[in-house]
């Protein structure tokens, strides 16, 4: 019986519904696995029932973290699941690259404090709270950055394939891993190497004839949706491969991540862009969009006033 411990840091709860929506395969992964910690579902205090203990969380041979790091809080749950998992996961786009929670690192704490307490139309200004609650970090981190990952599991939220893959992994004692290819890799729309000239709205149709296949419809891309496949690790296609936002015929959002540790999202989106003819300028918000998902780990920061 392998022990399973999971937390939920700066996160909004969709990876926990992604171990749910693993379906029928997780009938056969419960018998081995005990769960001796999930706020999402158990009752489990941090100091005990009434506050007897201290800070504790049970020993595992897995953690699962979900969530980045935005207060002090977060932190010292994230290093006393470190110190009592064996192998430590992060799943999710947020406790891997900060996620969404982490385009707050475009600014200051206090100019965060200052917009949510005092410049609001609907708030009476006050100050910052300070009772009760437990501190925030300067800026949200990525779980790596505070402490030692073995797995990760990308995605907003990730897949329960990979969720079931990983644990049925560590379960044979194989090891586990995601290939570094991109999005485009796996996708299966035609390319014809140029693009219209004007950047479409996201939700406006993709052009598609009634009964075509996903096979016959032309490059996102290229007919003008800002698709960030060329720069995002591909997975997140189950079985057959095909990435499931393009399987929605939507554009890739970018949730999976870099292809690789140290590649710069930004960079490699400015580069995909102009290869079609794109007009780059035509993004007004270019650092926060091609870093919508991975802005911890130094890659978005307060700029110059």
């Amino acid at each position: 019986m392998v022990r399973i411990a999971e937390e939920w840091l700066a996160t909004c709860g969709g990876c926990e519904v992604t171990v749910l929506d693993i379906g029928e395969p997780l009938l056969d992964l419960l018998p081995k696995l005990q769960f001796v910690h999930m706020p999402v579902l158990m009752d489990h205090k941090y100091f005990g029932q009434t506050g007897e203990k201290e800070f504790e969380i049970p020993e595992a041979d897995v953690g699962l973290i979900s969530g980045g790091i935005r207060s002090e809080e977060n932190a010292r749950v994230a290093q006393e699941m470190r110190k009592k998992c064996t192998t430590l996961v992060a799943v999710g786009a947020c406790a891997n690259f900060g996620g969404i929670p982490a385009l707050a690192n475009l600014y200051t704490l206090q100019d965060l404090m200052d917009t949510v307490y005092r410049k609001g139309r609907t708030t009476e200004p006050a100050d910052n709270p300070s009772e009760d609650i437990p501190p925030l970090k300067d800026r949200v981190y990525a779980v790596s950055e505070a402490v030692k990952v073995d797995v990760g599991l990308p995605g907003c939220p990730t897949t329960p394939e990979l969720v079931a893959g990983a644990l049925t992994a560590l379960l044979e004692g194989k090891p586990f891993s995601l290939p570094e290819r991109s999005v485009c890799d796996d996708c299966p729309t035609k390319r014809e190497k140029k693009a219209v000239a004007t950047l479409k709205r996201p939700l406006e149709n993709v052009q598609l004839k009634e009964g075509q296949k996903l096979e016959d419809v032309r490059c996102l891309m290229e007919q003008g949706y800002l698709c960030q496949g060329p720069a995002t690790r591909t997975g997140c296609g189950g079985a057959d491969k095909v990435p499931r936002c393009i399987r929605a015929y939507m554009p890739c959002r970018g949730c999976f991540g870099p292809i690789r540790a140290g590649a710069n999202p930004m960079v490699d989106m400015m580069g995909a862009i102009s290869s079609i003819g794109l007009d780059a300028r035509q993004i007004e918000d270019r650092m926060a969009t091609f870093n919508r998902f991975v802005g911890a780990t130094g890659r978005l920061r307060p700029l110059p006033r």
